[in-house]
């Protein structure tokens, strides 16, 4: 028997059990594919069952097998960040975007080196980032799933939800630099060289190129597809195609000339969807959110069978349950809140401390900050310039392959099932202090209720405003506080 038939009825069964009982796991639980699929993935692993494990059939070639199933997932879901962002979305949010994105990855990234070369001193500095710089990205697989369901839907406002998706597709694309100079290092270019190298193929060849490469593919398709509904030549369905299927072309051009195609699949999505033509045509389709569902379960159960226990207990590295333990409560505690913490203050998206506090928590690694896809997508491109590692390893390049593995899928595990979790305690809390009553949201659902209240007294509002006599914002906010008896905070303002 094939060893993929398995894999057919393992990975269509769960997709199938899970939509049979999807609002229940979502709505009632709050539990996500990406939680479920890991842990059902464990299950029917080696750890587990054994009836499915991906390193028995991809054999030597596992790790770029690993490779390219992290990218298509990346691909199809950075396009879709990309599209379903608001109409010229990166533009008026460059700021708060650049802030929350450079500085904070910077930050984060030496942090964790930092703790890293602490808990495993027999890894130089180099090897420390080359981890670090894994581990820096943001997951936009994770995020989706977070930041689209029920609860982020009612309690979280939407500017904190673009934010959110924005920067974790952006920062995907944007770790290459950070693991670009970090294994320049490793492989043991001199730190002048390393850093003309970072310059210019991290910075200039990969971000740069594949931005402006990405964006002139979008733009190009919109152009083109807007002239063929002109014509009469293109029908609704062929621009739900388009969703999966220029992902994937955006995707492989990029990486034939070398650049970030994470980046450029992202940019792509951003500029189809520029003027919100292209979202007008796909509203109220069903069949992009069903494929990334469908990706998106997939990728975690593979991710979940290729756990292994051997990777908390290799004493001889320094790798033990205690030291991953430690160095995972101190990359979620460290990598991104305190740096969020500070730079709230110059993002105009974010308004307040318990903002900023909520945006560090569930921001991007990939789940840890939601690690996950992102960061084993960046951890197998830093295996492919290692050599594979003898038992016990020579040297350090071998020695930072075999702790490499163990300290990504650690931490990814960790972060899955912690940031998975998160949102079923906080809504258990909130039912046990208020005796089953549903509270306020940390943010006051300040949306909904904005809404209600002026769907209320939109009536009394059109005839007074009505009335004879110009009308100015300082007219309108008389109107609105006779009307309610009191004058709405600036923070009632999404």
């Amino acid at each position: 028997m094939s060893p993929f038939a398995s894999v057919y009825v393992i990975v269509g069964g769960f997709i199938s059990a899970f939509h049979l009982f999807s609002l229940l796991f979502r709505n009632h639980l709050l539990l996500n594919e990406v939680l479920l699929g890991t842990v059902f993935g464990i299950f029917v692993g080696p750890q587990g069952l054994g009836v499915f494990d991906p390193r028995s059939w991809a054999g030597s070639r596992f790790n770029d097998v690993t490779h390219e199933i992290m990218r298509i997932v990346l691909a199809a879901d950075l396009f879709a960040i990309g599209v379903e962002l608001p109409g010229s979305y990166m533009a008026q949010h460059a700021r708060g975007l650049l802030i929350m994105v450079v500085p904070t990855m910077a930050v984060g990234w030496m942090i964790v080196g930092f703790c890293i070369r602490l808990l495993l001193p027999q890894l130089d500095w180099p090897s420390c980032l080359t981890i670090a710089a894994c581990l820096t990205p943001t997951d936009p697989v994770i995020c989706s799933s977070i930041v689209g369901g029920k609860f982020a839907t009612e309690n979280v406002p939407r500017r904190i939800r673009h934010i959110l998706s924005a920067e974790s597709a952006a920062n995907d694309g944007l770790a290459f630099p950070f693991l670009t100079i970090s294994m320049s290092l490793v492989l043991g270019e001199l730190p002048r060289k390393a850093f003309i190298h970072w310059l210019w193929m991290g910075w200039l060849y990969q971000v740069a190129l594949g931005t402006l490469a990405g964006s002139l593919i979008g733009y190009l398709f919109s152009s083109f597809m807007r002239r063929s509904l002109a014509l009469g030549f293109i029908d609704r369905e062929s621009y739900v195609a388009q969703c999966f299927a220029l992902a994937l072309f955006t995707v492989g051009s990029i990486t034939i000339i070398g650049s970030d195609d994470l980046l450029a699949v992202f940019a792509a999505g951003s500029a189809i969807s520029w003027d919100q033509d292209f979202n007008k045509k796909i509203e109220n389709t069903l069949f992009s959110s069903v494929l990334q569902q469908m990706l998106n379960c997939a990728c975690f159960i593979y991710l979940g069978a290729t756990l292994s226990l051997d990777i908390v207990w290799r004493p001889s590295l320094g790798v033990t349950p205690w030291t991953l333990v430690t160095l995972g409560a101190a990359i979620l505690i460290l990598r991104r809140i305190p740096a969020i913490l500070f730079l709230y203050r110059w993002v105009p998206e974010i308004s307040g401390w318990k903002e900023a506090l909520f945006t560090g928590h569930f921001g991007p690694v990939s789940q840890v900050h939601m690690m996950g896809v992102g960061a084993v997508f960046m951890a197998t491109m830093a295996l492919e310039q290692l050599p594979h590692p003898h038992d016990p390893p020579e040297g350090q390049q071998e020695i930072l392959a075999d702790v490499l593995r163990s300290v990504i899928a650690f931490v990814v595990l960790a972060s899955i099932v912690i940031h998975g979790l998160s949102i079923s305690f906080f809504t258990l809390y909130k039912k046990v202090q208020f005796g089953g009553i549903e509270s306020s949201s940390p943010f006051e659902r300040l949306d909904s209720e904005w809404l209600r209240w002026l769907q209320h007294h939109r009536p009394q509002l059109n005839d007074n405003i009505r009335a004879p006599g110009p009308v100015s914002s300082q007219r309108v906010q008389e109107q609105i506080n006779t009307v309610s008896g009191h004058r709405p905070s600036a923070s009632d303002v999404d």
